[in-house]
């Protein structure tokens, strides 16, 4: 199954029976997406375990040059004995927040990956280039298939497991979690980044990038930058074991 990521004196748990990998940033990358899935589904058939979970930290769209297949690969992704978890990141709430009216964000939306998202979708950019507000936004909403609306509006803003709290960004220190806001959770970096209080549980997050996996007492930074970098990163967890896999070679 690989060797432990951390060491430890008392290394938290993930609940007893149950596995989960959790997945970094996947930005557009679905030959990413599918070589990790490819890695993990291998290590399940090797060393099967009771229950699994995979959980995406945020951050499906946009950078990369397949938003809209990385969305519908994992929309429609069924497997037995694996059960998902989808969390909002902060691109996510942008496109979101966009369709649900906001038509002034797109200028800015494309300037950090909305074009490559747009680009998936069939849309040509130079349709916007002269488009107001209202244009854009009516473009825009023409090319999101409403399932992917629903998927996107289904996703959560956090997830436990056992000792790990899964966000996409990280937490404001010092506030209880059920006390955390949307904003936080979606979009924080040095408060949370540079904190080394202990929260009650290790956080894992995405959102931040670093060239590898960032491997604190307080938190697991897992953004390795795929959409630039190749490297997609996920997690793994079972008991008080912990790994890494990622898209640096073949699946097995």
């Amino acid at each position: 199954m690989g060797s432990p990521a951390f060491d430890r004196d008392v290394p938290p748990s993930g609940p007893a029976g149950h596995r989960a990998y959790v997945i970094g940033d996947v930005h557009g990358r679905l030959d990413l997406l599918e070589n990790l899935l490819a890695r993990i589904h291998s290590e399940l058939q090797r060393h099967p375990a009771p229950k699994t979970t995979i959980i995406f930290v945020g951050d499906l769209i946009d950078r990369g040059p397949s938003s809209a297949q990385v969305l519908e690969r994992l929309r429609t992704y069924r497997r037995a004995g694996i059960e998902t978890v989808f969390l909002l990141g902060n691109h996510e709430e942008v496109l979101l927040r966009i369709l649900e009216g906001e038509g002034a964000l797109i200028a800015n939306w494309r300037t950090f990956g909305g074009t490559e998202c747009l680009e998936s979708y069939g849309v040509d950019p130079q349709a916007l280039r002269h488009a107001n507000h209202g244009e854009a936004l009516a473009i825009v909403r023409r090319a999101i298939p409403k399932e992917h609306v629903h998927f996107l509006r289904s996703f959560a803003d956090s997830c436990q497991f056992g000792d790990y709290l899964c966000v996409h960004a990280g937490i404001r220190p010092g506030i209880a979690i059920d006390e955390q806001t949307q904003a936080d959770m979606r979009w924080i970096r040095e408060p949370f980044l540079l904190d080394d209080s202990d929260h009650g549980f290790v956080v894992v997050h995405g959102h931040t990038i670093t060239a590898e996996v960032e491997q604190r007492p307080n938190r697991i930074g897992i953004d390795t930058g795929a959409y630039r970098s190749g490297v997609l990163t996920a997690l793994g967890i079972e008991g008080t074991e912990r790994w890494l896999l990622d898209t640096r070679s073949q699946a097995d």
